[in-house]
């Protein structure tokens, strides 16, 4: 199996707006970014639905998609690939996801410390004015990076 590099695996991920792992799984693809954010899409699938009388997409996706995000955004912010790890991540629900619509999700790097790098993200379904939810996340960043 041929290896990428950490610059191609990014890029990989732009282009073809496509994850591995469980990300994968779950249908997650890359949406926008700018200079200060990135947004990822996770389409509504039957298959992740929590309560089937109301079609509302379970919490665990979204809270995937936000952590994967709000990494993503440390890169963005880095302008470069590093390895990091998720050390805390909180999520507040606002209100259930809309069945049938794509949740997207914005994860922003708000600072890098010397080993730590903050977040926060916001998950909504078409109007980032009427969130979903609000998440605040942590990640252990290398010391130089």
């Amino acid at each position: 199996m041929e290896s990428l590099d950490h610059a191609a695996m990014v890029r990989k991920i732009i282009e073809t707006r496509n994850f591995g792992g469980h990300g994968g799984r779950l249908g997650v693809t890359f949406h926008a970014r700018s200079a200060d954010w990135v947004e990822l899409a996770l389409p509504y699938a039957a298959d992740l639905v929590g309560d089937e009388r109301s079609g509302v997409l379970a919490s665990g996706p979204i809270i995937a998609m936000m952590d994967i995000a709000t990494s993503m955004a440390v890169w963005n912010r880095l302008r470069t690939f590093a390895p990091h790890a998720t050390l805390d991540l909180r999520i507040d629900y606002l209100r259930p996801a809309t069945p049938g619509r794509t949740v997207i999700g914005r994860g922003e790097c708000l600072r890098i410390a010397r080993s730590i790098a903050f977040t926060r993200g916001i998950a909504h379904d078409g109007d980032i004015d009427d969130p979903i939810a609000h998440v605040a996340a942590s990640f252990m960043v290398p010391e130089g990076t």
